[in-house]
C-alpha cells in the first residue's frame, strides 16, 4: 500500500476564496514529504482556515486529528514575547529596564547594563550557557539562570546580537518570575490560553501526552555532530513511509561551534532531535525558548488576537504592539551567522523568514513550525509539522513558502 493511499492530506475547513491553502496544505505532503501538520488562518479575528493531516505518530500510525498537538519549538519564544509584553502593557514589566532590577544578582560581571528588551531581542550576549550540565539539571527549575547571572557576556550586551536558543527562555522566566512572582508557564495559562480558549502549554500538564504528535528527525537534515543514529526507521511498520523518512542522520557540516554549543547545552540537551525531545521529561519542562506544544490553529488565534479582537478579546494595544515590533537588531547573527531582524521578542521579516509583508512580526521554530500576525492585513497564521526539516541555511522553507504564497493568494495581495 502506498504512503499516499493511507495518508489523508487534509481534513478541516476552508472559508470560501481560502481554496489556495487547502492546494498548498496537501502539496506539501506529496511533494515535499511532509509527515503530519496542522495549519490555520485568522482573518479579523474569524477563523478562516483550519487544516490538519497525516500521521501525528509514523510508528503506530496513530493519524493527527483536530486535538492534535505538537511541540513547536522557537514558536514558543514568540508566546514569551507576547506573555512579556501583556504584562508590559499592564505595567508589571518595564522592558527598558536594566534586568537587575527585578534580579540583582545579575548585575555581575558587567551585565549591570543590560536590560530586559536586549535579551528579548537577543543582544545581551549570554548565547551559550557555561559548564557542565546533566539533562536533569538543565530541565530543573531556576538551574539554567542562576548560572547564567554568573557568566560574562560574549560581547558587550547591546552592541551585537546573536540568537539565544534555549537562554532566552531561562533568563525571562527568571525576570518575569521576579518581577510577578509567577513563572512564564502559570503566566501563559492563566492570562493568554484560560482566556483565548488555547491548547498551548509551555510544560505538558497531565492529561494531554496522549494528543501529542511525536516529532521526526529529517534524514537529510544537518544534526550537532555528537547526536547519535536514530533507530526510528527501523520502527515504522509501513515499508514506504519508512524509505521515505529514512535512517541515518547527516552532521552538521558548517555550522559554528558557537551555533552547535548554543543549540546542544554540551550534549545535555540537543535541539533539535526528536529521539530526544518526545521524551516526557522534556515535554514536561518549563522552557520558555523552545519546548510550547501547541496546534496551528492556536498559534493562529494567539497572534490574531495580537492585532485585533477574537471572541472580544485583544491582547496587545496598538501602541505595545508597534513598540515590540519595531525594529532592535538587524544584520549578521553572531551565534548562526545568517542575516536576521529582531524586535523585542519577535522576528521580522526576511528572506529567509518571508511571512506576508513587512507589518508581520511572529517566530519561526526550527524544523518547519511558523506563526506569526500581520498588522496590516490582520492576520493570524499557525503551522505547527512533526518532521524536521532542520537545515539551517537561511533559505524559506518550501513547505511554508507555499502555504504563504497562497494566504496572499487569498488576501488579494
Amino acid at each position: 500500500m502506498s504512503i499516499q493511499s493511507q495518508t489523508t492530506y487534509s481534513e478541516g475547513f476552508v472559508a470560501p476564496g481560502f481554496e489556495p491553502l487547502r492546494e498548498a496544505f496537501e502539496r506539501n505532503f506529496v511533494q515535499y514529504g511532509e509527515v503530519g501538520a496542522s495549519c490555520a488562518v485568522y482573518v479579523d479575528g474569524e477563523p478562516k482556515v483550519d487544516l490538519w493531516g497525516g500521521p501525528a505518530d509514523v510508528v503506530t500510525g496513530r493519524p493527527w486529528q483536530q486535538d492534535t498537538v505538537g511541540l513547536a519549538y522557537s514558536v514558543t519564544k514568540g508566546a514569551t514575547a507576547i506573555l512579556c509584553c501583556l504584562l508590559a502593557d499592564r505595567g508589571e514589566l518595564d522592558l527598558d529596564a536594566p534586568v537587575a532590577r527585578y534580579w540583582p544578582s545579575f548585575a555581575g560581571n558587567g551585565k549591570a547594563g543590560v536590560s530586559v528588551r536586549m535579551i528579548l531581542a537577543h543582544q545581551a550576549g549570554l548565547p551559550v550557557l557555561d559548564g557542565r550540565f546533566t539533562r536533569a539539571e538543565i530541565l530543573e527549575d531556576g538551574v539554567a539562570a542562576r548560572a547564567l547571572a554568573g557568566q560574562e557576556p560574549l560581547w558587550t550586551p547591546g552592541t551585537a546580537f546573536g540568537y539565544h536558543a534555549l537562554t532566552y527562555g531561562w533568563l525571562l522566566d527568571e525576570v518575569v518570575r521576579r518581577a510577578t512572582g509567577r513563572t512564564i508557564r502559570d503566566l501563559f495559562a492563566r492570562e493568554v490560553v484560560g482566556p483565548l480558549g488555547l491548547d498551548f502549554f509551555i510544560g505538558l500538564p497531565d492529561g494531554v501526552e496522549h494528543r501529542v504528535a511525536a516529532l521526526v528527525d529529517d534524514p537529510m537534515s544537518p544534526r550537532p555532530a555528537d547526536s547519535p543514529d536514530s533507530s526510528l526507521a527501523e520502527r515504522i511498520p509501513d515499508p514506504e513511509l519508512r524509505r521515505a523518512i529514512g535512517g541515518g542522520r547527516r552532521e552538521a557540516a558548517g555550522l559554528s561551534s558557537l551555533l552547535t554549543r548554543a543549540m546542544t547545552v554540551n550534549g545535555a540537551l540537543r535541539t533539535p532531535d526528536a529521539d530526544e525531545w518526545n521524551t516526557p521529561s522534556i515535554r514536561r519542562a518549563s522552557l520558555p525558548a523552545a519546548n510550547g506544544i501547541t496546534n496551528a490553529r492556536s498559534v493562529a488565534r494567539l497572534y490574531a488576537s495580537c492585532v485585533g479582537e477574537v471572541d472580544g478579546l485583544r491582547l496587545l494595544s496598538g501602541d505595545m504592539v508597534t513598540a515590540a515590533t519595531g525594529e532592535q537588531s538587524a544584520g549578521r547573527d553572531r551565534v548562526t551567522e545568517l542575516d536576521a531582524r529582531f524586535g523585542s521578542g519577535f522576528m521580522l521579516p526576511t528572506a529567509g523568514v518571508p511571512m506576508l509583508s513587512e507589518s508581520s512580526f511572529g517566530h519561526e521554530g526550527v524544523g518547519g513550525a511558523l506563526g506569526f500576525a500581520d498588522r496590516d492585513a490582520r492576520v493570524g497564521f499557525g503551522y505547527v509539522q512533526n518532521l524536521l526539516k532542520t537545515g539551517i541555511t537561511g533559505g524559506p522553507d518550501l513547505r511554508v513558502a507555499g502555504l504563504l504564497s497562497a494566504l496572499r493568494d487569498s488576501l488579494g495581495r
